[in-house]
């Protein structure tokens, strides 16, 4: 196993001088082809590829999997779309040995996604990596610290901000379309199916088990753990919360001019299928209390797919003028007397709740990355100091629910007064797997 501050301190040596995006596209040229490896082929990677491979003058040059059978599955799949070969990977520390690639995208499960970008950062790569960025907030902290010093380019996969339609409605609130905006209503339905009754097993001869687990505390393998199920066990995964709520509550946040609560406070349970493996909440509800009265809440349903104005997911904003209504498809205005007065679509759709959400979205904000590295655009739409903020508040939910606390929170950095939620801030690694900037 390579040893990353060993790593590191080699990739320094080339990589530690800042370099903005200006600058880059003199070097490299702002016309000359971008390379980009996907980490992580299962699921999300799958809208990786079908985005990245949209965008002019990108090539996706690289596909890196722990499971060797679905690294195979999807360049043969690939073949079959005539896009370009690609080269394969199990590890992808072997990346870095690769000076053709220009970025890196992660979508690995959640408690890899950190070292993983921070890894490729001090690579000299850019990063679009998908939420949550970390298994705890100390790992978004950790981030910045690293795209700071290294100057690279990091994009959170909350891909709604550069939905232009949401841009629109957020011009349109700024400008006061709705009045003062005092409350978000979130919401997330689904209809997941029961994960049954694993055991312990071998792993399967095509699967790297221990590189899987990656930073986490090595555990057995078990037969329903992989490759999604991982989400609702506390050692690897971050719940339906940190899995979809953080798109909603970042929308919220960013249409609101919010950042850090001053309390928080969930109620949660497991509602359906009580005898399978399943360790989480499957029902979820959380309020976000800010100091000027404002409130966000997020409402949960993993297993009861009930809509919501008409929708699986979304946010309501009730505003003393008004009231709107937003989700990756388009937004609706209202008036107080609750009738609509506005209606905008999206030109091209976006999937909601699969486990791929592959959409037009991905397209724009991968763009959005490409553009600011070649330095034709100013800023990223989701830089990691807004994903971080996005992400802790989703682990703040967490933690309530795990304290069956209110959370006292500072406001100026996200951090509950609690002692023991603050135990969950950060977590413990594999050896030789720490994440520190």
């Amino acid at each position: 196993m390579i040893n990353r501050r060993t790593m590191v301190k080699g990739a320094g040596a080339t990589f530690g001088v800042a370099i903005t995006a200006q600058s880059y596209a003199r070097i490299r040229g702002a016309n000359e082809r971008l390379n980009v490896a996907i980490v992580g082929v299962n699921g999300r990677g799958q809208a990786h590829l079908s985005a990245f491979s949209k965008l002019p003058g990108v090539q996706v040059t690289h596909f890196v999997d722990v499971d060797s059978a679905i690294l195979a599955k999807r360049a043969g799949e690939a073949a079959v779309k005539g896009l370009p070969p690609v080269e394969t990977e199990r590890d992808y520390r072997r990346l870095f040995d690769k000076r053709q690639v220009d970025v890196v995208t992660v979508a690995t499960p959640d408690f890899s996604h950190a070292r993983i970008a921070i890894d490729a950062m001090h690579s000299g790569h850019h990063v679009y990596c998908e939420k949550p960025i970390g298994i705890a907030p100390a790992e978004g902290e950790a981030m910045i610290a690293a795209q700071r010093r290294t100057g690279r380019k990091l994009q959170v996969g909350n891909q709604q901000r550069s939905s232009a339609e949401t841009r629109q409605l957020a011009g349109l609130i700024q400008a006061g379309e709705i009045g003062d905006v005092y409350e978000a209503q979130t919401w997330y339905a689904n209809n997941r199916p029961s994960i049954g009754r694993g055991h312990e097993a071998a792993p399967p001869a095509t699967l790297d088990w221990d590189l899987w687990q990656g930073p986490r505390p090595r555990g057995p393998y078990r037969t329903n753990l992989v490759p999604y199920n991982w989400h609702w066990h506390w050692r690897y995964g971050t719940g339906e919360i940190c899995n979809n709520a953080m798109h909603e509550l970042d929308v919220a946040r960013w249409m609101m001019g919010l950042s850090y609560p001053t309390s928080v406070q969930a109620r949660g349970a497991r509602n359906f299928y009580k005898g399978d493996d399943w360790e989480m909440y499957d029902t979820l509800a959380v309020d976000l209390n800010y100091a000027d009265g404002r409130t966000i809440r997020w409402n949960g349903q993993s297993c009861n797919r009930m809509l919501t104005h008409g929708r699986d997911r979304g946010v309501l904003l009730l505003g003393t003028r008004g009231s709107a209504v937003v989700d990756r498809n388009g937004f609706e205005l209202f008036g107080l007397d609750g009738k609509r007065t506005r209606e905008v679509k999206a030109a091209a759709q976006s999937a909601t709740t699969n486990t791929v959400g592959e959409g037009a979205l991905d397209v724009y904000h991968a763009g959005n990355l490409v553009d600011v590295i070649r330095g034709t655009a100013a800023a990223l739409n989701s830089p990691i100091a807004e994903g971080h903020v996005s992400t802790t508040l989703c682990h703040l939910g967490n933690m309530a629910y795990r304290t069956n606390s209110v959370l006292r929170i500072d406001p100026a950095t996200g951090r509950p007064s609690s002692a023991e939620a603050m135990e969950l801030w950060s977590v413990a690694y594999q050896p030789g797997w720490e994440i520190t900037a």
